[in-house]
């Protein structure tokens, strides 16, 4: 079965898909490994991974699908990767779709912010027409290979026009051949709530931290009639804050060892990715 397929079969359960960020693909092997069934690739931890730099539209499609194809490479659950607003035009998505079918992706999401975009909880996003944005999801559905290739549609509508204009736009997407629809930066739980009661169609959630739309329970989110929820920037932060702290205390002390709270240890360290594996198969091809 491809990951495109089991990530449609796991569209089907009666639970909600909880996929936390990958912002490279160590943390993508950790998620794996912790037991989530897909883990979701976030533009916004690969533009801090990659450039060192914020989401604001700097990173290119290219860099992108380079981490889509490390992460899929590394690991054996379907990966969901943002790929922003296609980064360019109708032809522009159909090459990003081609180069992340390419990449092992099994779900691709796009979004309908004007070049240059901006995280989805930023200020100051400006968003296309509904009727680009909708030639664009047709691009897509055009483009992909693989038939169980999931398109997700975003609209980061609400806070340029409001949440009329956000639904309306999510019902014109789900209609063009979106396949799961992402209403990005809810602002409230009432718009929360009502969003499966207006979109008749899968939908997406997003939990960020000290973000625009109120945290909840996957139970909630799933009861209210979300399929996905991605949890994109909390690994990020977790690695962010446990670095950090590592690397004040290594100044101030000039020692490595009161470092080690904060560590793994060696063994450990090898152990957790596969070196004891590794060597095996290479003394495998060796005749004795």
């Amino acid at each position: 079965m491809s990951k495109a397929k089991e990530l449609r079969e796991l569209l089907k359960k009666d639970q909600i898909i909880m996929a936390p960020g990958a912002y490279d693909a160590w943390s993508a092997r950790l998620i794996e490994k912790a037991g989530f069934p897909v883990v979701y690739m976030t533009g916004y931890g690969v533009s801090a991974s990659v450039l060192g730099r914020p989401d604001i539209g700097l990173i290119s499609m290219q860099e992108m699908a380079e981490a889509a194809k490390n992460i899929c490479s590394c690991t054996r659950v379907p990966v969901i990767a943002d790929a922003d607003n296609g980064y360019g035009n109708t032809l522009n998505v159909i090459r990003t779709v081609t180069e992340y079918e390419l990449a092992g992706v099994a779900g691709i999401q796009l979004e309908d912010q004007v070049m240059p975009k901006r995280c989805g909880h930023m200020e100051g996003k400006q968003v296309i027409s509904k009727e680009e944005m909708v030639a664009k999801i047709r691009a897509a559905v055009y483009a992909r290979r693989d038939p169980d290739t999931v398109i997700i549609a975003r609209t980061d509508a609400i806070a340029v026009n409001g949440y009329d204009d956000a639904i309306d736009r999510a019902t014109a997407y789900r209609e063009a051949g979106a396949d799961v629809i992402f209403i990005e930066a809810m602002q409230n739980q009432e718009q929360v709530e009502n969003a499966a009661l207006r979109v008749k169609a899968p939908l997406f959630a997003n939990m960020v931290e000290h973000g625009k739309t109120p945290l909840d329970t996957a139970e909630n989110l799933f009861k209210m009639g979300f399929r996905i929820a991605i949890y994109p920037v909390a690994p990020l932060y977790a690695a962010t804050k446990a670095i950090a702290q590592m690397l004040a205390v290594l100044k101030d002390e000039e020692d490595l060892r009161p470092c080690m709270e904060y560590e793994v240890d060696f063994p450990s360290f090898n152990e957790m990715i596969g070196l004891h594996d590794m060597r095996s198969l290479e003394k495998s091809f060796i005749f004795q």
